[in-house]
């Protein structure tokens, strides 16, 4: 087989992915982009890979995405029809579900208030609203969206679930299509993006979209940074018509030290950090796909390019 080379702009994750691709493959020879047989890579596995490095690689017959997201591939992948996989790790939903669980908890048992009261030394109680009559929308119900939204009703919640296709979920009132987007939105407390980035949803998070939501709701948002309107979001949240937001996704990562996202009151940043595959899983993933490449079989986990996912 010829070389996979690993394609990132960050220096620490391309040293972690080395380890692991040597202990689940270590017959495959994994390169760097300086490294001189990168020349002859046909599988490059890429976290925002540089602008240009795809394009220079000649022998290229597949990229691979070490997420489950492909957006972060940027645009080099549009010279070529050449096909696009994604890793997808069972632990991840398992991730996914404790971040979002603990945001509808910090804005439902009011810790966001309680966090800026101590700051000002202020002792106040907020009264103890029931799950039940706590809104939460799932934008998105796939693998993540639907597992969630079905936990977060198990636990009480009344829960809204919206998506591109209807789907039914027990004790979830769902939604679906465009026409029913702010029939879903109405009165909503919290809003969840679990969204896939596409034509259709890019930039879903906008004023228009804050001010269907109950007056001050939260946003949190765990799909893609695109997703979101970023000076919209800093106004609903500085007017108070948004309580506050949860972002853990942005455009460009890691977030630039002058965005205004790190210092506006309400707005919590976290660092990519809702949940990923393990280091071991992507390697092992790759590894399997980069075979099959090789050996003429269908891949797994294969990204549809009109869909984005």
């Amino acid at each position: 087989m010829k070389p996979l080379v690993l394609l990132s702009a960050d220096k620490v994750l391309l040293g972690q992915l080395q380890a692991a691709f040597a202990r689940q493959a270590p017959a495959l020879r994994v390169v760097l982009a300086d490294d001189p047989a990168a020349v002859d890579a046909e599988v490059a596995a890429c976290w925002f890979p540089p602008a240009g490095s795809l394009k220079a690689l000649p022998c290229l017959k597949l990229i691979h995405s070490v997420a489950a997201g492909v957006d972060h591939l940027g645009t080099d992948t549009d010279h070529r029809n050449l096909p696009i996989c994604r890793v997808v790790d069972p632990a991840h939903r398992q991730g996914m579900a404790e971040y979002v669980r603990w945001a509808v908890t910090h804005y439902h048992r009011d810790f966001d208030r309680a966090m800026q009261q101590q700051v000002r030394q202020v002792w106040q109680r907020h009264p103890q609203k029931p799950a039940e009559q706590y809104r939460v929308g799932i934008m998105g119900l796939g693998s993540l969206g639907g597992v969630i939204a079905e936990e977060l009703s198990a636990a009480g919640y009344a829960v809204r679930g919206w998506s591109r296709t209807l789907k039914a979920i027990e004790g979830v009132q769902t939604f679906a299509g465009e026409a029913s987007f702010f029939a879903f939105l109405d009165g909503l407390d919290l809003l969840v993006n679990l969204l896939p980035l596409t034509n259709a949803t890019r930039g879903i998070l906008c004023q228009k979209t804050f001010d269907s939501l109950a007056p001050g709701a939260a946003v949190v948002n765990c799909g893609r940074g695109q997703h979101v309107q970023v000076d919209e979001l800093i106004g609903a949240v500085e007017s108070g018509r948004l309580r506050g937001a949860v972002l853990d996704v942005f455009e460009k990562e890691p977030l630039s030290p002058d965005s205004r996202l790190w210092s506006t009151p309400g707005i919590v940043v976290t660092p990519h950090m809702a949940s990923a595959a393990s280091h071991d899983c992507i390697a092992q993933q790759i590894a399997a796909n980069a075979l099959r490449l090789h050996e003429g079989q269908p891949l797994l986990n294969r990204v549809d390019v009109h869909l984005g996912y």
